[in-house]
């Protein structure tokens, strides 16, 4: 089988990006495959702590000129970083205390982040 460059490029960003953010919980699986809209997805099961990022391998030679791995690795990290907070501002009964502990583990992460 012949090695995808982009694909493996985009394996390598994600998983840079990943540990950066102090997101080596989950169990990560990675599709290279045809997506309806854009360069790449994620889809989050917070459950189960398991993240699967899909690279598209046809576009439509419009998104071409805008292709950019490592900005769209880089991309659906940070849905992964922000995937519980996301997720849990939308539930209709979501309390108060669910929402700042989401939003404090965030602002966490981000502190280390940023210097």
């Amino acid at each position: 089988m012949k090695v995808n460059k982009d694909f493996e490029l985009f394996k390598k960003e994600f998983i840079k990006w990943q540990k950066m953010f102090g997101l080596s919980g989950y169990t990560t699986y990675f599709k290279h495959e045809p997506l309806e809209g854009g360069f790449a997805e994620i889809c989050i099961n917070l459950d189960g702590m398991v993240a699967t990022v899909t690279l598209s391998n046809q576009l439509k030679d419009k998104d071409k000129p805008f292709k950019n791995i490592k900005q769209s690795a880089k991309h659906e990290a940070l849905h992964l970083l922000i995937g519980r907070l996301s997720e849990n501002a939308k539930y209709r009964h979501v309390t108060i205390g669910e929402l700042g502990e989401c939003t404090e583990e965030l602002v966490n992460k981000l502190y280390e982040l940023i210097n």
